[in-house]
């Protein structure tokens, strides 16, 4: 009996480590990163402007948006009057935002990315991976899909830009809420939703041979 009850004993605090582990790793939508996980460092990504950006260099900002987006998705195209306002509006309360897309079609390519750029007028950086390591790094699967960084360059919030994926109707501005909140010095209410988009076209990577 007493055989029986330590082994119970030991399948418990296993299953309990186990569950502790996967949540320290991983957010509830999120398979990579977990709130208040140093947000993975991207470093000489370029940009639709000529220039490179790394995250190091902007350690000065109060809050960074990282927005990972594309040329291609209908949805991704219907945030980016919203995410072009939010640069707007947060400009002067030192907001960084940055968008990048890692998708590889040619629509997605860096040519086509300039000329969305200067068509749109973005106020913001656009950055291309075309590696795609920063999306694995983020654990980012669709576009859109946002992060937002505080000052100490921790997750402080990632999912959704808002509760209306065509931006009709928003009643709950996730985004904006989570800006306004670090910038008072307030905890992150909402600090994950479930991001909503077309699914990032990720390519295989090629695992390589063991031997030889």
């Amino acid at each position: 009996m007493k055989f029986n009850c330590c082994v119970l004993v030991g399948l418990l605090t296993t299953c309990c480590w186990i569950h502790l582990a996967g949540h320290a790793v991983a957010g509830e939508f999120n398979t990579v990163l977990d709130v208040g996980d140093p947000a993975p460092e991207w470093s000489d990504l370029p940009t639709t402007e000529g220039t490179n950006s790394s995250l190091k260099d902007l350690s000065d900002s109060k809050v960074v948006v990282l927005a990972f987006t594309c040329n291609s998705c209908p949805y991704a195209i219907d945030a980016e009057e919203r995410l072009i306002a939010l640069s707007k509006d947060y400009a002067e309360k030192s907001v960084t935002v940055i968008a990048v897309n890692v998708n590889t079609i040619e629509e997605d390519a860096m040519p086509a990315m300039k000329e969305k750029a200067k068509e749109k007028g973005f106020p913001f950086a656009y950055l291309y991976d075309e590696s795609q390591q920063i999306a694995r790094d983020y654990g980012a699967k669709y576009t859109p899909q946002f992060f937002v960084l505080d000052a100490d360059q921790k997750i402080a919030y990632m999912g959704a830009m808002d509760d209306s994926p065509d931006g009709r109707n928003v009643t709950k501005p996730y985004l904006r809420n989570a800006i306004d909140e670090i910038l008072a010095g307030k905890p992150v209410t909402v600090s994950e939703t479930v991001p909503v988009g077309c699914r990032i076209r990720m390519e295989r990577q090629r695992r390589s041979r063991r031997g030889r």
